[in-house]
C-alpha cells in the first residue's frame, strides 16, 4: 500500500487521497552505491589488507530515490542506476529496488546499505513519492518516518523528520532536474521507511520526541564503519602527515559542517584538517606525545558539552550532555530538564555556547598539557560560530 502519512502530523501536512501503489518488492540484497575513483589522501589509507566498507546514509538514499522518481515522472524514463552529488563532491550511484508510479505521481526506492557499519536501517527499503506541490519543494512523512514533537532539534516540531542536509539535498536535486526540463521546482516529496517504526524503537528517536518513526540522517551522505581502532589509526596518521609537511596548526572536527566552519576561520589547507568525528581522545592524546604548536577543537554544542564536561569518546551510545551541569552552566535551573542541549542553547541564548567553549578549552589544554596553544570552536548546524575560547 502507498505509504500513510504519519498520525502526528497536523492536517495541512497529510498527503492527498491517490490510487495505491503496487506491493512492495522482495527486498533484494543491499544496494551498493559506486563511489567515482578518487585519489584518498594518505592519512586515510586503509589501516589493514581488508579495510571496512563505507556505506551510504538514509538522507543519500532518500535523494537518489527522489531523483529516480523525479526523472520517471519529468522525463518518462527510469534512471537505473541514478547517480547524485554529495556535499562534499562525490558522486554515488544506486540500483532501483523499487518502482512504482500512478496519474501524477512516481515513487522509487533504494536498499540502504550501511557498508561494515552496524546500523539498524542497514537493509531498510528507503521510499520518495515525489507530486506535484502548491508551490516550492514540501517535504511529508510516509510510513516508518517519524515526525518532530518537541523543540530542540534541528527541525521544528510539526515538521517530518528529515534533517537539514538532506533537505538540502533534495531540494538541489528538484532545482537541477527543473532546470534541465523545464519545469517550476514545485515538488511534494514523501519519504517512507517501511517497517521503520520498529526499527526506531531501537534508536534514540523516541526519547527525543520523534514520533512514528526514523529519523532520515547524514552530513556527508557517507555512512563510515564503526570500528575505533580503525579510525584512531586514520586519526594519528593524519597528525603524522601533518607533522611531517611542517604545518603549525590542525583542527580536529566532529563533522563536515564544524570542519568548514573552522577551516574558514583559520584559513587552514586541507592537510591541517584531522577528521577527528567522536573520538576525541584518540586525537588529543596522540597529539600530546606527537605535538604541533596550536590545536583547534571544533563542533556543535551537544559534542562540545560533552568534551567539557570531561567525555573523550562524543558518539551518543557511550557518553551523554550532563543536563544538570549544563544548566549551572547557564544559570538557570530549569535547563536540567531540556531534552537537548540544542533546546538549552535555544532557551539560554549565545553565552551558553561562550561557557560551553571555554570549559571544553580547559579540558582540551589540560589534555595537552603545555605541548599547544589550544582554542575551541563551538558552530551551529549552519556552520555559524555560537562560541570561541583560547587564542
Amino acid at each position: 500500500m502507498r505509504p500513510r502519512a504519519a498520525r502526528e502530523k497536523p492536517p495541512r501536512d497529510r498527503a492527498p487521497s491517490e490510487p495505491d501503489a503496487p506491493p512492495r518488492p522482495r527486498l533484494p540484497p543491499p544496494a551498493r552505491g559506486r563511489l567515482a575513483p578518487r585519489p584518498a589522501p594518505s592519512h586515510l589509507a586503509p589501516v589493514s589488507e581488508t579495510p571496512l566498507r563505507r556505506g551510504w546514509t538514509t538522507g543519500a538514499c532518500a535523494t537518489a530515490a527522489t531523483r529516480a522518481a523525479l526523472s520517471r515522472l519529468w522525463s518518462g524514463a527510469w534512471p537505473d542506476p541514478v547517480t547524485i552529488r554529495l556535499p562534499r563532491g562525490e558522486t554515488p550511484s544506486f540500483p532501483l529496488a523499487h518502482r512504482a508510479e500512478g496519474p501524477g505521481w512516481a515513487e522509487a526506492g533504494i536498499v540502504k546499505d550501511a557498508g561494515d557499519d552496524p546500523d539498524v536501517t542497514h537493509g531498510a527499503l528507503i521510499l520518495a513519492r515525489v507530486a506535484p506541490s502548491a508551490g516550492g519543494v514540501r517535504f511529508r512523512a510516509g510510513e516508518g518516518v517519524g515526525t518532530v514533537t518537541m523543540p530542540g532539534l534541528p527541525v521544528p516540531p510539526g515538521e517530518p523528520a528529515i534533517n537539514p542536509v538532506p533537505r538540502a539535498m533534495m531540494e538541489e536535486t528538484v532545482a537541477e532536474l527543473a532546470s534541465e526540463h523545464g519545469r517550476p521546482p514545485d515538488v511534494e516529496i514523501t519519504v517512507s521507511v517501511p517497517g521503520g517504526a520498529a526499527l526506531a524503537a531501537r534508536t534514540w528517536n523516541p526519547r527525543l520526541g520523534i514520533v512514528g518513526g526514523l529519523s532520515i540522517l547524514g552530513t556527508t551522505g557517507i555512512v563510515r564503519p564503526f570500528s575505533c581502532a580503525a579510525w584512531i589509526a586514520s586519526i594519528h596518521r593524519g597528525i603524522d602527515v601533518a607533522r611531517a609537511a611542517g604545518l603549525p596548526h590542525v583542527a580536529g572536527c566532529t563533522g563536515a559542517t564544524s570542519e568548514a566552519a573552522v577551516r574558514a576561520l583559520h584559513a587552514l589547507p586541507l592537510e591541517a584538517m584531522i577528521d577527528m568525528g567522536d573520538f576525541a581522545g584518540g586525537m588529543l592524546k596522540y597529539l600530546r606525545r606527537h605535538p604541533v604548536p596550536r590545536v583547534t577543537v571544533g563542533g556543535g554544542i551537544a559534542k562540545m558539552a560533552k568534551l567539557a564536561q570531561g567525555a573523550l569518546d562524543l558518539h551518543s551510545a557511550r557518553s551523554q550532555v550532563d543536563m544538570a551541569r549544563l544548566a549551572e552552566w547557564a544559570g538557570d535551573p530549569a535547563l536540567a530538564s531540556a531534552p537537548t542541549a540544542l533546546a538549552a542553547l535555544e532557551a539560554a541564548g549565545p553565552a551558553l555556547a561562550a561557557r560551553v567553549a571555554e570549559e571544553a578549552q580547559a579540558r582540551v589544554s589540560d589534555l595537552l598539557g603545555a605541548s599547544a596553544a589550544a582554542d575551541v570552536v563551538v558552530v551551529d548546524r549552519a556552520g555559524r560560530i555560537l562560541g570561541r575560547a583560547g587564542p
